[in-house]
């Protein structure tokens, strides 16, 4: 989608649709909106009189050909309370006109930004939405329409004088939105056509693409490191795995500096192993990979945002299959940092090649760590499909984290680990055991099990279990892959490398 600023005057502005928003049971007589309505006529106060407009979220209104607009069309949404309005709501509704108007094979559109909401941030949330929107998970249908998309946008409301914030904040949200739906296109591939080595190839031709260093772990290259987590998951399956790791380095780097190192769980399919999953939805288990798609998308990001820290993203890849070799539970490996643990539950697979991908990471030189992963079925029953499960080990790296959260628009929610619920994951034979052996607390569990990797290093998980996969079209998004948390770590990695004292 070409993209860019126009600051010509609204009554000036060509465009298939121009796309405004108003707020609940506000009248048109100020601002954007009575300049609207005094160009169309007093349109807009009759259908705010009759009770057509009224402002609630996502409520739409579709003018043709207003009076007194160059614009074919003209979209009012509904933005809801005003008290409660923030780039994030911005994000969805830019999304949302998107998805009503390429339903009606509109080609382009120009958002126009209320008087109250023209900044660098609010133009970057645009600009997100409308990219965001504009995918679709459809890439395999045959019977597809031609051209259903929106070809070309603007961003309008802002004077010339104040261009220099639009056009920082376009440039950042089109990064930051073409690498999420880059992570999108991998989680929505069949596991067939992604496999470990597959994911590697894509992964690394991203790399060399952005120039970014890029390097591959076989499976004899894990042996000689001694991976005995990551392998015992893949010895199942005929696939072998591969560790994928790539690295940032910005231009100028103090050696001391903090080094930002991006964990993802990559299972690019997951039977459950030995210990099977049921067969309903288990088709959807090819998206196993999101944690480690997300790492990759951020990464691809990261090489054109360029944030003055180094960072590094380490991707553990596996098929975990039930196969004549596979693991079973009760047996005993060797992680790469030493620990013992006893597999109890073969399912429970996407924490043990974590244990070895944080491992490498710290071998690597990473300070602070952040993994992402589809974990457990428990954070979904904690937080439904809204919230990321959030566990931190560093109080003052988790409020950063969960401060870039809530400016990307990502919603998080943060669980306990306290030394507590360690007592769950003790075995009697091994040093840890691979799920919880008390009533409840799986998500927990789960993330104290990695936590056994980080030592003192500052660590955060990020449960995305529920919120990675979107099974219904949203007004605002396909259905698929989500590709969360992109948003949230690329500003994460922007803040940490431009502000030295809260990455300590």
């Amino acid at each position: 989608m070409d993209i860019s600023v126009d600051t010509r005057p609204v009554a000036q502005i060509v465009a298939e649709a121009l796309v405004t928003y108003a707020f609940e049971g506000e009248k048109p007589d100020s601002g954007v909106l009575a300049q609207l309505d005094a160009t169309a006529g007093g349109a807009l106060s009759k259908l705010a009189a009759s009770g057509e407009l009224t402002g609630k979220m996502l409520e739409s209104t579709l003018l043709y050909f207003p009076q007194g607009l160059a614009a074919q069309r003209l979209l009012i949404l509904g933005a809801g309370k005003k008290d409660k309005f923030g780039t994030a709501e911005l994000r969805k509704l830019a999304a949302a006109a998107v998805r009503a108007l390429k339903s009606r094979q509109v080609k382009q559109v120009t958002f126009l930004v209320r008087e109250n909401d023209r900044s660098a941030a609010a133009a970057q949330a645009v600009v997100e939405g409308l990219i965001l929107a504009n995918f679709d998970s459809d890439k395999y249908k045959t019977d597809k329409k031609p051209g259903n998309e929106i070809t070309s946008a603007s961003l309008a409301g802002w004077e010339e004088s104040a261009r220099a914030d639009a056009d920082q904040g376009l440039a950042r949200g089109q990064v930051t939105a073409e690498s999420q739906n880059f992570a999108r296109e991998l989680g929505n591939e069949p596991s067939n056509r992604l496999t470990p080595r597959m994911l590697a190839d894509r992964a690394s031709a991203m790399a060399r693409e952005a120039g970014l260093f890029v390097e591959v772990l076989d499976e004899k290259m894990m042996e000689e490191l001694k991976m005995g987590a990551l392998l015992s998951v893949a010895q199942g399956s005929v696939e072998p795995p591969r560790m994928i790791v790539i690295t940032y380095t910005p231009k100028k780097l103090d050696p001391k500096a903090p080094v930002l190192g991006l964990v993802g769980k990559a299972i690019t399919f997951d039977t459950g192993g030995i210990s099977i999953k049921p067969a309903n939805d288990m088709e959807k288990m090819k998206y196993d990979m999101c944690g480690g798609a997300a790492m990759i998308g951020t990464m691809r990001a990261l090489a054109t945002l360029k944030p003055a820290c180094k960072v590094i993203a380490v991707i553990p890849s596996s098929e975990n299959m039930p196969g004549g070799r596979a693991q079973k539970p009760g047996d005993v490996q060797i992680a790469m940092s030493g620990k013992s643990i006893e597999v109890i539950n073969t399912d429970a697979e996407g924490r043990l090649v974590l244990a070895d991908g944080v491992t490498y990471a710290k071998k690597l030189g990473c300070t602070h760590l952040v993994d992402a992963a589809t974990l457990t079925g428990a954070v979904v029953v904690a937080l439904g499909n809204v919230n990321i499960g959030v566990f931190g080990s560093d109080q003052a790296f988790t409020d950063q984290l969960l401060a870039s959260s809530k400016a990307a628009g990502e919603k998080m929610w943060p669980l306990p680990i306290d030394d507590d619920y360690r007592e769950n994951i003790k075995s009697g034979i091994a040093d840890i055991q691979n799920v919880g052996g008390g009533k409840g607390g799986g998500a927990i569990a789960g993330a104290m099990f990695i936590k056994e990797f980080t030592g003192d290093t500052p660590w955060i998980h990020l449960d995305i279990a529920g919120t990675a996969w979107q099974d219904d079209v949203k007004p605002w998004n396909a259905k698929g892959a989500t590709g969360v948390p992109v948003r949230t770590l690329v500003d994460l990695a922007m803040r940490f490398g431009s502000n030295g004292s809260s990455a300590k």
